[in-house]
């Protein structure tokens, strides 16, 4: 029998489906949930629920990648990879008392607030990288199912750059993910 190897790196797709392009990360999952990738990747769709991802960085990953709808005020479909220094992500972002504080909600999912209560149960958070889309909608008032165009056609892009990533984090020669 094979041995079972453990998960080293988490692919954490984020996002509300039914406020428009916060839909992203969840897409982004579905997609490399049906790609052959190596054993030592994890994939799953947290969606909102900030809970259960705070509870699955305590598996103690080597990386986590999140993905998820990201406004920084660039052209919808913008593709970002994020490597939040982990010196400024300890003293500002997440141990910060100016920080603002945000509130625990069930039906939400803020990264900087599942990785405070991460840190505030004792978890070690270790290489934390963020797959990050420039929204053109969120859905306004009415909310909105699906992605814009735009984001969209950005899909395949960000399964390309995690792909990518996941190469790089695991010293596999990028196109020879598709034989693993």
């Amino acid at each position: 029998m094979p041995a079972v190897v453990k998960p080293t790196i988490m692919i954490a797709g984020i996002g509300n489906i039914f406020l428009g392009d916060d839909g992203f990360g969840v897409e982004v999952a579905r997609r490399l949930a049906g790609r052959k990738l190596p054993e030592a990747v994890r994939v799953t769709d947290f969606g909102i629920r900030g809970f259960d991802l705070a509870y699955a960085l305590q598996d103690g990953y080597e990386t986590t990648i999140l993905v998820d709808a990201c406004p920084r005020g660039d052209a919808p479909g913008t593709l970002y990879v994020i490597e939040p220094d982990s010196k400024a992500l300890d003293d500002h972002m997440l141990d910060d008392p100016e920080a603002p504080q945000a509130a625990i909600e069930a039906h939400a999912m803020n990264p900087v607030s599942v990785l405070r209560m991460a840190r505030a149960m004792n978890i070690e958070l270790k290489n934390i990288l963020l797959v990050g889309c420039e929204p053109e909608t969120l859905g306004g008032e009415e909310g909105q199912m699906g992605l814009s165009p735009t984001v969209e056609a950005a899909v395949d892009e960000a399964v390309k750059m995690v792909e990518s990533l996941i190469g790089k984090l695991l010293r596999v020669p990028f196109p020879s993910l598709d034989i693993l």
